[in-house]
């Protein structure tokens, strides 16, 4: 996934919008709509977020 910066980091209540679990992406659409995302979740929506997004915070490197 391409990775942007972006202003605040995700915490504990940033929550998947699939699943309810921790986010750990933030994926900023086109549209100007946010979707958050756990680890899992944004694993397997790669191919279409990366589509539709006009950035993409990754901060799955924190489960490591």
């Amino acid at each position: 996934m391409s990775t942007s910066t972006v202003e605040s980091t995700l915490d504990a209540s940033d929550r998947c919008d699939r699943c309810g679990a921790q986010a750990y992406l933030r994926v900023t659409l086109n549209s100007g709509g946010q979707l958050l995302f756990c680890a899992h979740h944004g694993r397997a929506h790669q191919d279409k977020l990366q589509q539709v997004a006009l950035k993409i915070q990754d901060e799955t490197a924190r489960l490591h």
